[in-house]
Order: C-alpha cells, then structure tokens, then sequence
C-alpha cells in the first residue's frame, strides 16, 4: 500500500503541487442492537477508499476513490492538482517541523475482530435480561458495537506512517412508567480498548443498575429555576468544554474569525480552578488517537490554564497560517470528507475537592446529573445543556431527587464563577460534527465542577 501511495505523491508533485498527501483508511464496523429482547440490529459491514489531497498557492483539491487501482489513482491525483488550481484561496506554504514513520497497531488485549457475532449477541441478550427487574420497566434497548479503522498516509515531506483505531460501545437505555409518566435513564460504557473492557463487565448488573435508576426517577420532583450554584457532573462539565470552548478553539473557526475567543491568548477567562486542555493520547479514551488524518501524532494541548486562556486546536493548514506547530487535530470523517480541526479527548482537568465538601458549602443549590443534549455556539459562546436529573442540595446536604432541567449561561461567565473543581476525572465517549456533518469520535468530560449558572425547571 506505501508504495500506491507513493506513486500518487509522485504524481501530484509532477503536476505543480506544493503540498501534498494520500490517505487510504478501510473501516470494519460491527452492531448489535437488542430491543425488548428482540433482535432490532446485527450487522457487520465494511468501506474504505482512497483520499488524494494536493495545495497549490494556498488551495486545497482533493479527489478520492473506492479502490486504489493504479492508473485510476494516478489519473484521481492529476485531477487533484487540477482542483486546488481552479481555487482563489492564498495561504502559506505547509512546512513539516517533522515527519511521522512507522506502523502503528492498536493497542488492545482482545481484538473484537476475534470475538465471535454469536458471543457479542449473547452479551447485549444479557443485558437486556437484566432489565427485566420489574413491571415497570416498559422498554429495553442495549446496543453493542464495534469499530476498527486503518489508515495508511504518506506525504511529499516524508511522513510515511500507517495505524490502526479499535472502539467500542456499550449504551443500555431504559424505560419505565408509573400511570401517565415516563422516565428514562441510561448507562455507556465505551473505549479505544478492545473486547476486553466488555467481558470485565457484569451484564445483569449492568442492565440492572440503569432499569432501577430509572425506575427510581419516577419519584423525582420539579427543579427550581432561577440563577442558582449548580454542581456539574463530569459529562455535563464536558458538554461546556466541549460544545462551548472545544468548538470555539478550534482553529479553523479561529483564523475565519468566527469564534468568540479569537482574541483571548493570554487573557484571564475563567478562575483559577479551570485548565481545560485536549489530549489526544489519553490511553483508553474513545476520542482516543495515535495520528490524527494528516499523520500528524497526537498531542496534549493545553487550552486554559489556570483560568488563562492558552491557545488553540490546529491542523497543519490552520498551523501554517497561524505560524505555530500543528497539535494532531487534523480529522476527518472518512475518504471522501475534508479534513477540518476537530477535537480528541476535550475535558477540564480535575482538582482536589471531593464531591462531599463541594455539596457541604452549598446553602441552596442543584447537583445536576448526565448530559441529555448540548448546544454547539463556538460564535456566541452561550452555553445550554439539558440534564437528565439532578438533585436538590439544601444546606450541605442532598434532599430531594429532581426531574431533568435546562442549564444555561455565557461559558464564560460559568467559568469565572467556577469556585471548586473535582479530584476524579472521567471521560464520555461521542460523535462529533463539524456542525451537522462530518462526524467522527470524541470523547469529552471533566470533574463535579461547581459554578453559577440559569436553571430551568422541566
């Protein structure tokens, strides 16, 4: 495959490119979905294809193909040259600091292309039957799944380097109803780990935490509204660190001035308790990488530090204009996607409050628990987030349970009211877009991150 690549390479330089690379990524998949005990999902499916991508005076063109068939590849990699032509964008030279070599396997004990379909159908069946605790459990749903991607990328500047990505999810959801009412909870558990981080798992006991949580929820009260301290659990702390200050600092959306912390590099943004930072090789996270799409090794990126704000994401061409090294965030969906500044592993960094003296200085507040939705304003830096419960924590003790509610705020505002931050961490694996589309995986978190902030009482 290095040598196809190659000759691509060699094409598009014969044709007048500056800057040019070739990617060829194949991408296994395998789901499981157990619905009430019925089988709703059992698939394996498996694409691929060949991305060329060539700059010429700042313009990218790319071409890409299912298979990478000689003649067809380097007739694709003329035609790339062909569109960075055709483009008016100016920009400056991409120059490598260094070249990545090497192969790369994942690093994983059991490899789930190893795994039987029948065994991973047996454990969401298990899990499914966990959640059978009582009558009112109305609906089930486990769904299993698996991804192993290999990339090989080879560039006019030497970076000649393949590797290999293994995720996998495990999501339980459950459904209970008690007369006119309904309740939902949910449990993930997912990594760049390999089988082995489902056969640790207890599958009834799984199945079985998450149908009494939601069957617990059933007796939730309302949440009071209004400008309240809130302690935020690590998902709906990852969600402002994601939605809100991940997107804003990435840098493609940095040089196109379309993000409300384009001028902010050095500045005071937050209070000391917050460094939030991007971290790539996380071991075990599921936003997890070695190399990002541009084989550009991934990094530990420092956004905020201590309440100062630091700097940004990068992609060689976003590290090219902005004259500073690239950090190993330059992603993509897949082969026929362009590559965007898209994040890894986003979170706040923990602390050393335990949640316990967190709830203890609280006179009248929420505990707010697992993110349901959140809302990407890398422009106006608002942040919204629906939890899915919380509870009420009146004069340094938790009280009652609350139903779920809306969390809102200027992400800076939040920030600089942050007084105390967790000593746990814990990461939640996603799905990114770059707005609506071009999604690809993610994970994002933090601690129990105290802070002010508008609560909306569903």
């Amino acid at each position: 495959m290095e040598d196809l690549l190659r000759r691509a390479v060699g094409a598009m330089l014969n044709e007048g490119a500056e800057f040019c690379d070739a990617r060829y990524q194949t991408l296994e998949r395998t789901d499981v979905l157990v619905v009430d005990g019925g089988i709703r999902t059992l698939s394996k499916v498996r694409n691929g294809g060949l991305c060329l991508r060539a700059r010429l005076a700042g313009a990218w063109g790319y071409a890409s193909l299912l298979t990478p068939e000689p003649k067809a590849m380097i007739e694709a990699a003329r035609q790339a040259v062909k569109n960075a032509k055709v483009g008016t964008a100016k920009g400056p030279r991409i120059d490598l600091q260094r070249s990545a070599t090497g192969s790369f396997p994942a690093r994983v004990k059991v490899h789930p292309s190893s795994v039987p379909l029948e065994d991973k159908l047996a454990l969401a069946m298990e899990v499914d039957k966990g959640q059978r605790v009582e009558a009112r459990v109305v609906n089930r749903n486990t769904l299993l799944g698996d991804a192993v991607k290999k990339v090989w990328v080879e560039n006019s500047q030497g970076t000649s380097v393949n590797w290999e990505e293994v995720r996998g999810r495990l999501i339980v959801q459950t459904v209970a109803a008690e007369g006119d009412r309904r309740e939902i909870f949910y449990k993930i558990i997912d990594g760049t780990k390999g089988f082995e981080q489902f056969q640790a798992v207890d599958p009834q006991g799984v199945g079985g935490e998450c149908a009494s949580e939601a069957i617990s929820m059933l007796t939730a009260k309302k949440c009071p509204s209004g400008y309240l301290t809130c302690i935020t659990d690590p998902s709906i702390s990852g969600t402002l660190a994601h939605e809100v200050m991940g997107h804003a600092s990435e840098a493609d959306e940095i040089v196109k001035n379309r993000s409300f912390l384009s001028s902010v590099v050095g500045k005071k943004v937050a209070s000391e308790d917050i460094t939030m930072v991007d971290d790539g090789t996380v071991t075990g996270a599921y936003g997890g990488i070695q190399f990002d799409d541009e084989g550009t090794p991934a990094s530990h990126t420092v956004i905020i530090k201590e309440g100062v704000y630091q700097g940004y994401m990068h992609s060689l061409e976003t590290a090219a204009e902005m004259k500073v090294p690239p950090t190993g965030n330059g992603r993509a969906q897949d082969h026929q996607r362009r590559v965007f500044v898209r994040m890894t592993n986003t979170y706040f960094e923990p602390r050393d409050w335990t949640l316990e003296e967190m709830i203890e200085d609280v006179k009248y507040g929420v505990l707010a628990e697992r993110t349901i939705s959140g809302m990407e304003d890398p422009v106006g830096g608002g942040f919204e987030a629906k939890a899915l419960r919380g509870f009420l924590i009146e004069n340094g003790r938790i009280t009652d349970m609350l139903q779920g509610a809306t969390l809102t705020g200027k992400a800076l505002e939040i920030l600089k009211t942050t007084d105390a931050a967790g000593k746990d961490l814990r990461l939640d694996g996603g799905n990114c877009g770059k707005g609506i589309e071009d999604f690809v995986p993610v994970s994002s978190g933090g601690p129990y991150c105290r802070s002010k902030m508008m609560i909306g009482g569903g």
